[in-house]
């Protein structure tokens, strides 16, 4: 229905293009809400920002992490109790996961096949650091930075060193094709005189 009535209270006295603004009110419960909505944002603004009474996105993410790094360090604590004890997995869900953490993580250095490239041959029983299950785990997890082993409880779960380990314990004795030499009978290296 157009409205002709040029003395229509709802129709404001301005138009554009031949078409008058029509004056509706909006709801009351409209009109509240927005009220509302303003007052919470100001008493947001003095809570958080001007009385600095509460904890703000970065404080909160800050206090959350502090609570996951103690349960984590809590669960790297058993496990390094639990570790001295722990025989390897015959899992086959266990070794399949530690195959593929071992793929992604270990073969850069130790090949596909375990039988060493930058780091030492896996496959044979002369460990520089311990042969036993107990202390190949304790090399996963704590790694050698001195030799360039990463230490790996900062980046895996005790559940993914333990699968890695107990793959890595099926590895040995599989004699792969040119591995490195067992690191008690590997060839000295000649020394470089820097000078010459």
């Amino acid at each position: 229905m157009i409205m002709n009535d040029e003395k229509d209270p709802l129709l404001l006295d301005h138009e554009a293009d031949g078409i008058r603004e029509l004056d509706n009110k909006l709801p009351r419960w409209w009109v509240w809400l927005f009220n509302l909505t303003i007052a919470f944002s100001g008493a947001y603004m003095l809570y958080y920002h001007v009385f600095d009474r509460g904890a703000l996105m970065a404080a909160e993410y800050q206090r959350e992490m502090e609570v996951g790094e103690k349960v984590k360090q809590a669960a790297l604590d058993r496990f390094e109790k639990e570790m001295m004890t722990m025989q390897p997995s015959t899992d086959r869900a266990v070794l399949d996961e530690g195959e593929k953490l071992f793929t992604v993580n270990c073969m850069p250095c130790h090949r596909a096949d375990g039988g060493g490239l930058v780091g030492p041959n896996i496959t044979d029983d002369y460990w520089i650091h311990g042969s036993e299950f107990k202390d190949n785990l304790r090399i996963i997890s704590n790694g050698v930075p001195e030799k360039g082993m990463v230490t790996w409880k900062t980046l895996m779960k005790p559940t993914q060193i333990y699968a890695v380990g107990s793959y890595i314990y099926t590895l040995r004795g599989s004699n792969p094709p040119n591995p490195k030499p067992p690191e008690n009978q590997a060839p000295a290296q000649p020394e470089v005189n820097i000078y010459e």
